[in-house]
């Protein structure tokens, strides 16, 4: 594999994913006379569980790519200073 194909590859994958765009919590005002139903509040607070799940989901599998990225690069790291040292011997 040529240098300049396994860098392409690197920079392909390099690109950042789309952004994940979180709804806030239910933005009601809670004064002292009144208060918001527990069922819109619980309704709200499993939303917005629901989309940190899916958020650590979304970094856990980019972590598993980096640290795949990390691995090739480390293997191309040895593959480099292999060519370097048989072109000394050369």
């Amino acid at each position: 594999m040529s240098i300049f194909a396994a860098m392409s590859v690197f920079a392909a994958k390099a690109q950042s994913p789309a952004p994940i765009v979180v709804q806030a919590a239910s933005a009601a005002t809670v004064s002292s006379t009144t208060s918001p139903p527990v069922a819109q509040d619980s309704e709200a607070l499993q939303a917005a569980l629901k989309s940190l799940q899916e958020i650590k989901t979304a970094n856990e599998e980019t972590l598993k790519k980096q640290e795949a990225t990390l691995q090739q690069l480390d293997e191309l790291q040895k593959a480099a200073d292999q060519v370097k040292i048989f072109g000394k011997r050369g």
